[in-house]
């Protein structure tokens, strides 16, 4: 809501959560923008191998150190107590419990107890799962990747980078930092460190040096996990860490106590994240099973024999990409996505039969995590209006799911958007999904503007459920007595490997018409202002905003954050090269036309509608030269535009101050084009308010 320079310092400063109607009296209560960035969630639950207690992580706002940070917080299945873990000021993530139970290992960024650790590196921790002070376990120069506990519960196997060589700090001494592209490739390697077998208080204070378990320049290691007893490590690794080269993934195994490596899976695409069968005789990945065209094929689920062989593909019936859990006596259990909803299910290998779990009030679950004996589950599950919260249930498959966490309580003082599933049909006759907010006294016999808010990907995807506003100030925007509709467009996630295909060599074009054909839908149920519709997303869902802007002008404001303009820039600058050339099934240099037909930039002589542009100065998904281009082309035509470059970042805008400043140029933005406020030239600095970051739930 933007207005004058001193009534936003008032408003937002002091405690902006109250909207007036015209005769003013107060419509509704909705979170500052400060308290929506406040607002903690919860994720990532590990479930003990007993069962009995759920460690989990729980975000906290820490604007001092401009950070949003994580802790670890456990609690108990049976009684539903909970005490937070770990209280530095520093993110611990992610937790596992050794396989005994009796210790909980994470890693963080926190300041090292052991001699010459490196300043800010996230480093491997330990702590007593029954309480005790935490004790560091690595001092990597680099810092610590993924890890997990070996079955023995005696060593832990992590991923780290290899401290520099003496060749590389001796150029740097000659020679100055420089990099050379596509070379000076510092790769990821398997490393394990034990730890003795003596009473738990002494235990971690006898902690030797790590051992390195992969040393080959031929490949940088990503996922891996133990084999059932303990003597080998099934892992994935790439060419090299590029992003561009994820295509060349393959699979091996390497014996621990000698570093013996065997490439067991060799296949043209990315084939990943390795586990075994109880048995230890098996290997089940993910595989893109040599689809030339990987980025948004079907991902599927192979079995491989340990020791190598030919393939077998089993989760063919599944159409979207299954998430590779564990492989339990009982089945393979992975989680996904069906439409809008999301949740568990249990591959049986030999018949390749799957079925679906139920969680009763979690249409929307994922997360989940198994006790040893696979009848215990615990996992982050919320439904339509809902908060995201951790549940545990007392069996499988029809156990009661028991609520752990009250994150939602967070939201209970203010008045929030509905929100519903609407479908509509796009030019083409293809049925699209969305989600629509609507204020909670909702009229059908008013009209109201409408903000289309767009996700990005564009396997992306939006679900009814309840976060905490991020970028756009979506609950500000309704309670203002606005329409949101988050359309899930052709490519989204969910919808089966053709829908994801629908926008192969039409991107922009296809995915505008499903934009464009929801706000018709929308206007034809008579609730709409036609005169008052607006348009913002980033990354991909930024490219289409660009594409709304250079190609209609039924929309007052647009903002494009970190979007694509033009395919042949973003193809010759971007990280991920791939990805252009296999949705366009073309290089810019064979098919030049493709890349036309499909970048805004090629329409930019229609421009007419006011433009916000926002970017991190460091994007390397999307090079900022996409936004200076779209900038200049505006510009150019007269198109009020206003670009703001946030120094430093990089694709995600993830630190709380710089949130704050995106969030609040999309409300002045908005509030002045859609509702007529006056348009702020600059935001307005306020009081560095001490904030309060502890839990109100641990109370």
């Amino acid at each position: 809501m933007s207005r004058s320079l001193i009534r936003i310092f008032v408003f937002v400063a002091v405690a902006a959560s109250m909207y007036w109607t015209a005769d003013g009296q107060t419509a509704a209560k909705v979170p500052t923008i400060d308290q929506s960035l406040e607002m903690y969630s919860v994720g990532s639950p590990k479930i003990s191998p007993d069962g009995k207690r759920v460690v989990y992580e729980q975000t906290r706002t820490n604007w001092d150190a401009n950070a949003f940070e994580t802790d670890l917080w456990i609690a108990d299945v049976a009684t539903g107590e909970r005490h937070q873990l770990t209280t530095t000021g520093h993110s611990c993530n992610p937790a596992e419990w050794s396989p005994d139970g009796k210790w909980i290992a994470f890693v963080s960024d926190r300041p090292g107890s052991l001699p010459k650790s490196p300043a800010e590196k996230r480093q491997l921790w330990i702590m007593p799962a029954d309480g005790g002070e935490a004790q560091q376990l690595t001092k990597m120069e680099k810092g610590v990747g993924g890890f997990e506990w070996a079955p023995d519960s005696q060593r832990i196997a992590f991923s780290a980078e290899a401290p520099e060589p003496k060749p590389m700090k001796d150029r740097k001494e000659s020679f100055g930092d420089y990099h050379v592209i596509h070379a000076d490739y510092e790769m990821t390697h398997l490393w394990s460190i034990d730890l003795p077998k003596t009473d738990e208080a002494a235990r971690v204070s006898a902690v030797g040096e790590p051992k390195e378990i992969t040393k080959e320049d031929s490949f940088s290691v990503e996922e891996f996990s133990f084999s059932p007893d303990g003597t080998q490590i099934a892992f994935s690794a790439a060419r090299d860490p590029d992003l561009i080269s994820s295509f060349s993934k393959d699979i091996y195994v390497v014996a621990v106590k000698d570093g013996v490596v065997k490439k067991i899976v060799d296949m043209p695409g990315p084939d990943s994240d390795p586990h075994w069968s109880p048995d230890g005789k098996q290997i089940a990945y993910v595989t893109s099973n040599g689809e030339k065209y990987f980025f948004y094929a079907n991902q599927k689920i192979a079995v491989v024999d340990a020791q190598g062989g030919t393939p077998r593909v089993i989760s063919d019936a599944f159409d979207e990409d299954p998430d590779l859990l564990k492989w339990a006596p009982e089945g393979i259990y992975f989680s996904g996505l069906q439409k809008m909803s999301s949740s568990l299910y249990l591959l049986d290998p030999a018949s390749k039969g799957i079925k679906k779990m139920a969680m009763p009030g979690s249409e929307i679950a994922g997360s989940f995590t198994f006790s040893k004996d696979f009848k215990q589950l615990a996992y982050r599950g919320a439904g339509t209006n809902q908060y995201a919260e951790i549940y545990a249930t007392a069996a499988l498959p029809e156990g009661s799911p028991r609520r752990l966490t009250h994150a939602g309580g967070q939201e209970a003082q203010y008045t929030l958007a509905k929100r519903e599933v609407v479908r509509w049909k796009s030019g083409d006759g293809t049925e699209i999904e969305g989600v629509l907010y609507k204020p909670a006294d909702f009229s059908p016999t008013k009209k109201y503007p409408l903000l289309v808010v767009i996700h990005g990907g564009p396997t992306g995807i939006d679900m009814p459920v309840v976060s905490a506003d991020r970028y756009y100030p979506i609950e500000r925007f309704v309670a203002k007595g606005a329409l949101v509709l988050r359309p899930n467009y052709r490519g989204s996630a969910g919808y089966g490997a053709k829908f994801r295909a629908l926008n192969v060599r039409n991107l922009g074009v296809g995915d505008y018409a499903d934009v464009i054909s929801g706000v018709d839908y929308l206007i034809a149920q008579g609730y709409v202002d036609k005169d008052r519709v607006g348009s913002m997303g980033w990354s991909e869902g930024g490219y289409i905003s660009a594409f709304i802007t250079t190609s209609s002008d039924r929309f007052k404001a647009v903002s494009v954050g970190a979007g694509i303009s033009d395919w042949m820039t973003y193809y010759a600058n971007t990280d991920i090269t791939p990805f252009t050339a296999q949705y366009l099934r073309a290089t810019p240099w064979d098919d030049p036309e493709i890349y036309k037909k499909t970048s805004p930039i090629s329409y930019i002589s229609k421009a007419k509608t006011p433009t916000l542009i926002q970017q991190g100065s460091a994007d390397k998904r999307v090079p900022v030269p996409n936004s200076f281009e779209l900038r200049q082309a505006l510009e150019d035509h007269g198109v009020p535009v206003k670009m703001v470059l946030y120094d430093g970042f990089g694709h995600p805008i993830n630190k709380p101050k710089q949130q704050r400043a995106v969030m609040e140029e999309n409300e002045n933005w908005f509030g002045h084009y859609i509702w007529g406020d006056p348009l702020a030239p600059a935001l307005t600095p306020r009081p560095n308010d001490k904030k309060d970051d502890k839990d109100p739930a641990a109370k």
